[in-house]
């Protein structure tokens, strides 16, 4: 019983059922952990490798073995013949070596070295095969009839093959080489350059586009409903059927639909290449510039295909303010663009900044628009595209997860700037 004047701790329960919640959340943790940081220390990890697209597979003892001549009657001498090579072209194999079992009609003479015979079984030390070391094996064979009896023939029970060798994933090799061949090339800064310009103008045009619809659909007319779902549209429809025709309606060949609409109206006199052409010169009071053509069309896709996630959270947000206020405006006589900006703008900052955060990291890791509209060619090449580049065009998958480092931390020192100085939502 306590004692009425004794006070209560408390502390101590709490502490205990504090630490109870993180031990039951511990495998959440784990699971989080193996999910998220698993792939990202791995894709560091290779970084730091000189490793190419052929080093994923370690090296391995290969062999073929085979009669010659074919035998074809009884009692005819053969050779069996083991060729050896090492698979890799880099790596040695230690400790090389092959057991095979001879089926039933084969007699086996002289066994040469480095191999031995017990009963009908060949064993073969060969001890380090150096890269690319290709070697053969000859034992004299003599045919009898229950050979072509059995119909059993060598190929039929392959060789086992053993041997232990380095793979450049698991050794303790690194390098800052795939760093300093990032840095160094003559397209990094300029890819950086298209990567930053596609994100930050993808993001704003799909913010803006989001808002816009949403201002539109904020009031109540027939229909409304319906144009809600129809705006969802290129954000549902599978990226490949909408890529494609996108291709289709901007192809400057005869079949090109938007061309020969501008044809027909007499505002081109020639197809454009939308996809294709990098830029278009143009002067302003003298000074020449350049219009980045297929840059800014894949923008425009980009923002386009995107614009509807916005437009929800945007909608959802205009519906919650308080339609007293905008009553109370109208009565002071403030026109609707006084209202957006002095009511609708402030209780919005808050998601548009999230928005702008999502998207901004979402349109930097893009890959797929860009590679099915123009596949990185006519200056639409960005750091995901160069990724791709590195680690399969070229098989140098060091080279490409540093690239992949870089678009990390890209947009971490982006995201630790934006948590600084974002502004926050005071509806």
């Amino acid at each position: 019983m306590t004692h009425p004047n004794r006070p209560i701790h408390r502390g101590s329960l709490e502490k205990r059922e504090a630490k109870l919640a993180y031990v039951m959340l511990i495998p959440t943790f784990l699971i989080v952990l193996s999910i998220v940081l698993g792939p990202l220390l791995a894709n560091f990890w290779i970084s730091a490798k000189p490793v190419q697209l052929g080093d994923l597979r370690s090296a391995r003892v290969m062999v073929n073995e085979a009669l010659r001549p074919r035998p074809k009657v009884a009692g005819e001498e053969v050779m069996l013949r083991y060729r050896v090579r090492n698979s890799s072209q880099g790596d040695e194999i230690t400790v090389a070596g092959l057991t095979d079992t001879l089926p039933v009609g084969l007699i086996i003479g002289d066994v040469p070295d480095p191999c031995a015979l017990s009963g009908r079984t060949i064993s073969c030390d060969f001890g380090t095969l150096e890269p690319k070391q290709r070697l053969d094996v000859l034992i004299p064979i003599t045919v009898e009839q229950a050979y072509f009896d059995n119909g059993i023939r060598p190929r039929d029970d392959k060789a086992v093959t053993t041997g232990s060798s380095q793979n450049v994933l698991t050794s303790l090799e690194f390098t800052f080489d795939n760093f300093r061949k990032v840095f160094s090339g003559p397209e990094f800064w300029t890819v950086l350059k298209v990567s930053l310009y596609y994100t930050i103008f993808g993001t704003l045009g799909a913010l803006v586009l989001g808002l816009f619809a949403a201002q539109l659909l904020n009031t109540a007319f027939k229909g409304r409903n319906i144009l809600r779902g129809l705006l969802l549209f290129p954000y549902v429809a599978p990226v490949i059927a909408v890529a494609f025709a996108w291709v289709l309606l901007l192809d400057a060949g005869p079949g090109g639909t938007f061309n020969a609409m501008l044809i027909q109206m007499g505002a081109t006199e020639e197809p454009i290449n939308f996809l294709g052409q990098r830029a278009i010169p143009y002067s302003v009071f003298g000074i020449q510039f350049e219009f980045p053509m297929a840059l800014t069309t894949v923008i425009v896709f980009e923002a386009w295909r995107y614009f509807p996630l916005s437009f929800l959270f945007i909608l959802a947000r205009m519906q919650s303010v308080n339609s007293e206020m905008y009553e109370a405006a109208e009565i002071d006589g403030a026109t609707p663009f006084q209202q957006f900006w002095s009511i609708s703008l402030p209780q919005l900052v808050g998601i548009l900044s999230v928005l702008f955060l999502l998207r901004f990291i979402w349109t930097f890791n893009k890959f797929d628009d860009i590679f099915l509209l123009t596949g990185g060619a006519a200056g639409t090449r960005t750091l995901t595209v160069d990724v791709y580049e590195q680690a399969f065009a070229v098989s140098n998958l060091g080279a490409g997860a540093a690239v992949a480092v870089v678009v990390f931390l890209v947009l971490l020192v982006f995201s630790l700037i934006f948590f600084k100085f974002s502004p926050q939502d005071d509806g």
